[in-house]
């Protein structure tokens, strides 16, 4: 009578660990994707290695989720998820962005052209950098039992998201120093969000059982249906509304604090206290 319950119990821990390599598979995935965009950008193909950050963001994605479903989540998977991270969401963007927006200006004469060039190996070196020290906040900060509606700094696939999205819609560099001048200048925006405080929100507290479920997937396959057909201009316009959302925020919370409380509570609806 002892033993089935003992059977039982070592037959659960069996499961738990051939499901804890699941996550690992995910995140792989995603080292694989970063590999792979970098080997195509050196080739020149700027849009493909765009698409592999895109493919690696849904796989980062997904590796968490089915972590925690699992009830697998481990120290280990937290430390190979970030090594990820900065191979996919921090060096192959890096390389992308250098090699698709200064690699062809590579032989055009003069000083600014030089200059431009070497302010855009600054600002690529700066992406990577920020997304690095960006994960390290972020594992520090992962066994804070307090809210998790918002990131602190932008979150490095959102980072990596843009500079992808940006690549995919417009495929061809340019060759324009002005072009590429503001190039190198977007790029370093996007470095100093991810070691801003600016708060992002994260949608993990986002209950979808709330929701109605036919609405919920009717959504879903809309917007999987959009981003099929327009790829170029769904996934650039759903990056810029991200990135621009905590800057709007952080912008409505300044001029909040510094009005009168009078026409705040006037102008302002009621809103509840934001926790990073």
């Amino acid at each position: 009578m002892l033993r089935r319950p003992r059977r039982r119990i070592s037959e659960r821990g069996r499961l738990r660990t051939s499901l804890s390599i699941v996550p690992s598979l995910f995140t792989i995935g995603n080292i694989f994707c970063g590999y792979y965009s970098i080997i195509s950008t050196l080739r020149g193909q700027w849009d493909y290695a765009a698409i592999l950050i895109g493919i690696g963001y849904i796989l980062d994605g997904l590796d968490g989720r089915i972590a925690r479903l699992t009830k697998t989540t481990s120290e280990f998977g937290l430390q190979l998820d970030s090594i990820a991270d900065v191979i996919t969401f921090g060096v192959a963007p890096a390389i992308l962005a250098y090699n698709w927006g200064f690699g062809a200006s590579e032989g055009i004469e003069g000083s600014v052209a030089r200059h431009v060039h070497q302010l855009g190996s600054v600002a690529s070196f700066a992406f990577v950098v920020c997304g690095a020290l960006r994960l390290a906040r972020f594992n520090l900060q992962a066994t804070d039992t307090g809210s998790k509606r918002y990131f602190v700094g932008l979150p490095i696939p959102a980072g990596a998201g843009m500079i992808a999205a940006i690549v995919h819609f417009f495929k061809s560099p340019t060759l324009l120093i002005g072009s590429a001048l503001l190039w190198s200048f977007l790029i370093l925006c996007v470095a100093f969000l991810m070691i801003s405080t600016v708060r992002y929100s994260s949608f993990k507290e986002l209950d979808v059982k709330k929701a109605r479920p036919s609405l919920a997937l009717f959504g879903t396959a809309m917007l999987i249906s959009l981003i099929y057909m327009y790829s170029e201009v769904m996934l650039l316009g759903m990056a810029t509304v991200y990135v621009s959302s905590g800057l709007i925020l952080e912008l409505v919370l300044v001029v909040r604090r510094f009005l009168p409380s009078s026409s705040v509570s006037r102008s302002w609806p009621a809103h509840g206290n934001i926790k990073g």
